[in-house]
């Protein structure tokens, strides 16, 4: 690393530290030159590759864009579309590659994004997975439907269970 004070080629590492959880190195160093101190952040570049074979970094605000998108007309609030795009960047980060195909990009969005909001999951699974008829629309409501179901079935299960096994009374 080139020394910022008198540019010479090299420097030594004095102290290393992670930051930002993990995504970025914050370096002391040293140069043997001048004897001045300075630090360096490095941060991993995670890049993903589109279905053209072209690469490009990884982008939070592409991320926003494409959600902010489907949501749009929908009671999201940009807060949460932000959270959105940052644990989509999570998981993507978390399988430790240094490319990522565009593919998996789009699968890490589908289910944050079908928990924050059923409509705009559909707007965005459509485009993203190519609906070509009614019918696939059809398929993945029902799927929707179902998981509804199943959801509200764990939450009486888990509601029930804490309460002894009595339903709970329910003033109307």
């Amino acid at each position: 690393m080139r020394c910022p004070y008198c540019r010479h080629a090299d420097s030594r590492v004095v102290d290393s530290r992670e930051a930002d959880d993990g995504q970025l190195i914050r370096r002391r160093r040293s140069c043997p030159e001048c004897g001045k101190r300075f630090t360096t952040v490095e941060e991993a570049v995670l890049a993903v590759v589109k279905r053209s074979g072209v690469t490009e970094p990884f982008s939070r605000t592409k991320i926003m864009s494409g959600v902010r998108k489907a949501c749009q007309g929908r009671p999201v609030d940009e807060d949460a579309i932000a959270l959105l795009a940052q644990r989509v960047e999570e998981t993507v980060r978390a399988k430790g590659a240094a490319e990522v195909p565009s593919h998996e990009v789009g699968l890490a969005i589908l289910t944050p994004l079908r928990e924050l909001d059923q409509v705009a999951y559909l707007r965005f699974a459509s485009v993203y997975k190519s609906f070509d008829s009614l019918d696939e629309f059809e398929k993945e409501i029902t799927a929707l439907r179902e998981a509804t179901i199943a959801r509200e079935a764990a939450v009486r299960h888990a509601v029930a269970t804490r309460s002894g096994g009595r339903a709970p009374k329910i003033n109307n």
